[in-house]
């Protein structure tokens, strides 16, 4: 049985039973609002579940309405185990054990992420986890008999005498032959051109740890659909965090294509997505008033009430989400007509509030009774711009495209559904 510990948020420490029978340690991170679906996540060749790049990915991930686990491979990080028993196959045997735990104890594991060397053990794994519809790998070797250059000199101690100590990335760790002979059995080729999933290859072509054309080689040996996408000057581990969020902006938005969002959440009645061009709310029923929120099927948010008409304050109210349209409009309304007339703004920063007034207060306004709503927007526009021009961008946001539909007549069209 997984045993649990919330860490603030939506991220928890689970564990269960490795392939090999050690207690394997994970973190489950989920979104605030309930899950589109769920990513399973492999790491690197002797890295752990907290390296930057796995970190990095899963919050972006989570903050686009994944939940993401990721593992250490039994003897690494704070699963038990000895690495130096360890080898190819029994990664994969972890993560099929990682998958079942996930079918069993939260929602199947939809999409398979592997770096480096956890690309390869995914592609090999991913025909024994029949829930998963789509596999990304990043920075994945063809051949897992690739990671044997990290220690070649060590190589012919190895073969002499069974096992031998080796330094990878600094660290000590102890390399025995019947690792290198199973890496040396592996083939991803018949796995590659019998995998019945969507693929996503992600690669630097600057990588120095594992060369692009290892990316050419799995997409060339698979069958569509399938998908490459050059990470440009990222490096192997992926270690600037604007890497880490572009390759998990990607993956969401890829992903998004082979899940059914007339089943949201693969079983989960209470989330919702929408589809392109459409926002979708429903209730999550974890609250009062928490709805789910899914704008494209791209982006997940959570609406609810402060705690003083009986919400939980879990997100944002309907009106503060009606001042944010209404701000950001401003905003980017200023930014394009800046860009365009090439006007040298810095900044644009709008704060808004809303609150109800007598009618009476309100002497340009047609309405003479009871009370009328009222939003208050002060606009800060920075930069090397005269008095004269900065009034002028001050009006342009007024005339921004929300404003006018706030303004103009509103047609509302309801259904209901059956």
């Amino acid at each position: 049985m997984a045993q649990a510990s919330a860490r603030g948020g939506n991220s928890e420490k689970v564990s269960f039973p490795g392939g090999q029978g050690g207690m394997l340690a994970a973190r489950l991170d989920r979104p605030a609002c309930p899950s589109r679906a769920c990513v399973l996540w492999a790491h690197c060749f002797t890295c752990t579940k907290d390296i930057f790049a796995a970190s990095q990915v899963a919050r972006r991930l989570t903050e686009s309405g994944f939940s993401v686990l990721r593992f250490d491979f039994t003897g690494l990080g704070a699963s038990e185990g000895e690495f130096a028993n360890t080898n190819f196959s029994s990664n994969v045997e972890d993560l099929v054990a990682a998958a079942d735990w996930l079918r069993s104890e939260h929602l199947p594991a939809a999409l398979l992420i592997g770096h480096s060397l956890g690309g390869a053990a995914v592609l090999a794994a991913a025909e024994r986890i029949p829930d998963a519809v789509g596999v990304c790998t990043i920075g994945a070797p063809a051949d897992p008999g690739h990671v044997s250059h990290l220690f070649t000199d060590a190589i012919p101690d190895i073969e002499a005498a069974g096992e031998a100590e080796v330094l990878l990335a600094g660290r000590p760790f102890r390399i025995r032959k019947q690792f290198i002979d199973d890496i040396a059995r592996q083939s991803l080729n018949s796995r590659l051109r019998s995998l019945d999933k969507a693929l996503l290859v992600m690669h630097a072509p600057t990588d120095a740890t594992v060369g692009v054309e290892n990316a050419a080689a799995i997409f060339t040996a698979a069958r569509h659909p399938k998908s490459f996408v050059s990470l440009d000057s990222a490096d192997h581990l992926l270690t600037r965090k604007a890497d880490a969020v572009y390759a998990a902006d990607i993956i969401a938005a890829w992903a998004s294509r082979f899940l059914d969002p007339r089943e949201p959440g693969h079983g989960d009645p209470a989330s919702v997505v929408a589809n392109e061009g459409e926002v979708a709310v429903a209730e999550t029923g974890t609250g009062r008033f928490v709805q789910s929120v899914s704008v494209g099927g791209r982006h997940m948010l959570r609406a609810d009430e402060p705690p003083a008409v009986g919400g939980a304050d879990e997100g944002p109210t309907p009106y503060d989400f009606l001042l944010a349209a209404l701000g950001a409009c401003k905003s980017m309304t200023v930014r394009m007509y800046a860009n365009r007339k090439g006007i040298p703004l810095d900044r644009v920063a709008v704060s808004l509030r809303h609150s109800k007034i007598h009618a009476t207060d309100c002497e340009a306004c047609e309405t003479t009774e009871g009370r009328i709503d009222q939003i208050e927007v002060d606009v800060q526009i920075s930069g090397n711009i005269d008095g004269n021009t900065r009034q002028h961008l001050f009006e342009i946001a007024d005339k921004c495209p929300v404003q006018r539909t706030l303004q103009d007549e509103i047609l509302i069209k309801s259904s209901l559904k059956p």
